[in-house]
């Protein structure tokens, strides 16, 4: 049971950069999946979450509208496409796989925006 994320890096306010998060071991499709990120010296929240059920995503607040969560059952991966990034997005980003009374958690991957 494995969930691997990649795409953190680097980048300059105002840029983007696509988070991609890839899945083995359980049956991908029956789980929603959630982003979450720890800032350092804060406590982890959660940014967006993706329903197994027909694919609609949920967002925070702060990061509503740059922000796009997709998934690929066929290929068990998960993306969250963030754009017009800012400092405070600077941040430990994870997948999670939820299920009702289960959680898989991915090591996190690490984003850096600098102004």
């Amino acid at each position: 049971v494995q969930l691997q994320a990649s795409g953190g890096g680097l980048v300059q306010a105002g840029g983007s950069l696509n988070l991609s998060c890839a899945a083995s071991g359980f049956t991908f499709a029956n789980y929603a999946i959630g982003w979450f990120r720890q800032a350092p010296g804060n406590g982890r929240e959660g940014v967006s979450c993706i329903s197994s059920i027909d694919g609609t995503s949920v967002y925070s607040d702060s990061v509503k509208g740059r922000f796009t969560a997709s998934r690929d059952n066929a290929k068990n991966t998960i993306h969250l496409q963030m754009n017009s990034l800012k400092p405070e997005d600077t941040a430990v980003y994870y997948c999670s796989a939820i299920l009702i009374g289960k959680q898989i958690w991915g090591q996190g991957t690490l984003v850096t925006v600098s102004s």
